[in-house]
C-alpha cells in the first residue's frame, strides 16, 4: 500500500497513465487501482512513449551541448599556439570550429547518448515510475522499444555524417586554418610532389609516376607510365603533362617506347603531340585515395589514438586501385573498414546497455547514473582501443578488433535485461 501512494500522485500527472491502470467502472479519484482487471489502451501508451522521448531528449540536448563546450575549450587551449602561427582571426577560430564539430560526433553522441539514457532512466526508477510501467503490464522490452529507435535514427545520422558531411568539413577546417599564410606558400599547398602509385587490377599492371600533381584540377606534370600488357608486352610513355578530361587520361608532348613482346630486345620510339588512352581506369577518386591513405599509413605511428576515420568510399577506391595489398596495409585498413560501420552502432548498443542497468527496481540519486556512464564510457574506450591495436597490427582478424566492443557490450546488456525481475 505504501509503495502504490508513493506511485499514484506521481503517474498520473507525469505519465498520463489513469486510463492505462484503471479498470472499467472504477472512480477516477487517486489510489483506486485495479491491476488484474486494468487493460491497456493504445493512446496512453503513445503518451507514455512521448514522455519517455522528452525526458531523454532533454538531456540529450543537455549532455551533447556540454561535452561540445568541452572539447572547444580543451583543444582550443591545447591548438592555441597553432592558431597563433596560422595568425587566424576570432572570427577564423569560430568558423574552423564549426566546420570541426563533425570530426567531434562519433565520440559525443554514443556518450551523450549513455549519460542522457542512464540520467533518465535512474531518474524515473527514483520516483518509481518503472515499476509503475511494469506493474501495468509494460514489459522492460517495450520500455526500451522508444530508446532503441532514438538510437537507430542517431546510428544513421552518424553514419550519414561520417561518410558524407566530415570528409568534406575537415577539408574546409584546414583551409580556413591556412587561410592567412597561404600568401607565403605562394597557395600551392594543395600540390602533391613526387606521387608514385602502382594499379595492380589484374590486366592493367601500370607504374606511374609524376613530378606533380593538382588533386583539384586532375592534372599531372612530368608524367611517366610504364605499362605492362599481356604476353609481356610494355608501354613506356613520358609526357609533358597528363590531364583527366571527360573521363579519359589525355596525354601531351608524348614520348614512347614500345616492347611488342617479353623477348623483343628492342624498343620502338614513338611520339604523340596528344595521346588519348582510354584503357587507363584510374579515377581522380582512386589517386586521391592512394594519397591519403598512404600518408595516413605512413604516419599510424605517431596518432595518439586509433579509430576508424577514413570515409568507407576512400577505403573501397583504395581496395579497387590494389585488389591485394601487403599484408599490414590489409590489416590496417580493413580493422579501419569495420570501425567505421561498428562506431555507429555504438549508439544501439548504449541503450541495450543502459537500459537494464538503469531499470533494475530501488530509489537511487540521479548521480548514479551520471557514475555509471562514466565507469561505462571508459571500459567501451578501453576495450575499442585494444581491439584497433590487435586487429591494425595483424594479432586477431580485423572485423574481431573492430567490432569487440560491441559484442562484448550487447551480450552483457542482454544477459542483463534477462535477469532484470
Amino acid at each position: 500500500m505504501a509503495a502504490r501512494a508513493a506511485v499514484g500522485p506521481r503517474i498520473p500527472q507525469r505519465l498520463a497513465c489513469r486510463q492505462l491502470l484503471r479498470a472499467p467502472g472504477d472512480q477516477p479519484e487517486l489510489g483506486t487501482w485495479n491491476l488484474k482487471k486494468a487493460r491497456v489502451r493504445c493512446a496512453p501508451m503513445r503518451l507514455l512513449t512521448r514522455y519517455q522521448l522528452r525526458e531523454c531528449l532533454t538531456a540529450l540536448v543537455y549532455c551533447f551541448g556540454a561535452f561540445l563546450m568541452l572539447w572547444i575549450a580543451f583543444d582550443l587551449f591545447s591548438e592555441l599556439r597553432d592558431l597563433q602561427e596560422s595568425r587566424l582571426r576570432g572570427i577564423d577560430i569560430v568558423e574552423h570550429y564549426f566546420f570541426r564539430i563533425p570530426e567531434f560526433l562519433p565520440v559525443a553522441v554514443p556518450v551523450a547518448l549513455l549519460l542522457a539514457l542512464l540520467y533518465a532512466l535512474t531518474n524515473h526508477a527514483r520516483h518509481n515510475e518503472i515499476t509503475a510501467m511494469r506493474a501495468a503490464g509494460v514489459s522492460l522490452w517495450r520500455v526500451t522499444l522508444p530508446y532503441l529507435a532514438l538510437a537507430t535514427l542517431a546510428a544513421l545520422a552518424l553514419f550519414f555524417v561520417n561518410e558524407y558531411v566530415s570528409p568534406k568539413s575537415g577539408v574546409r577546417a584546414e583551409e580556413i586554418l591556412t587561410r592567412r599564410v597561404q600568401k607565403t606558400t605562394g597557395g600551392q599547398r594543395h600540390l602533391v610532389k613526387d606521387l608514385k602509385f602502382h594499379n595492380s587490377r589484374p590486366g592493367e599492371d601500370r607504374h606511374w609516376h609524376a613530378g606533380i600533381y593538382n588533386p583539384r584540377t586532375a592534372e599531372m606534370h612530368r608524367v611517366h607510365v610504364l605499362w605492362t600488357l599481356a604476353g609481356g608486352a610494355q608501354r613506356d610513355i613520358t609526357a609533358e603533362r597528363a590531364v583527366y578530361t571527360n573521363g579519359v587520361w589525355v596525354f601531351h608532348g608524348v614520348r614512347e617506347l614500345r616492347r611488342d613482346h617479353a623477348q623483343d630486345p628492342t624498343l620502338t620510339p614513338v611520339a604523340h603531340p596528344v595521346l588519348r588512352l582510354p584503357e587507363f581506369t584510374e579515377t581522380p577518386e582512386e589517386i586521391r585515395s592512394e594519397i591519403d591513405i598512404s600518408e595516413r599509413f605512413r604516419a599510424r605511428a605517431s596518432f595518439k589514438t586509433r579509430r576508424a576515420d577514413l570515409p568507407i568510399g576512400l577505403i573501397l577506391d583504395y581496395l579497387r586501385l590494389h585488389p591485394n595489398p601487403r599484408r599490414d596495409v590489409s590489416a590496417w585498413l580493413r580493422t579501419k573498414l569495420h570501425g567505421r560501420i561498428a562506431g555507429p552502432l555504438a549508439c544501439v548498443v548504449v541503450v541495450v546497455i543502459a537500459v537494464p542497468f538503469a531499470a533494475r527496481s530501488g530509489r537511487r540519486n540521479v548521480f548514479v547514473g551520471v557514475a555509471a556512464s562514466i565507469v561505462i564510457f571508459f571500459a567501451y574506450y578501453l576495450l575499442q582501443q585494444l581491439g584497433f591495436a590487435y586487429g591494425e597490427a595483424g594479432g586477431i582478424p580485423p572485423w574481431v578488433g573492430a567490432w569487440l566492443p560491441n559484442i562484448l557490450f550487447t551480450a552483457v546488456g542482454l544477459w542483463m535485461m534477462v535477469r532484470v525481475r
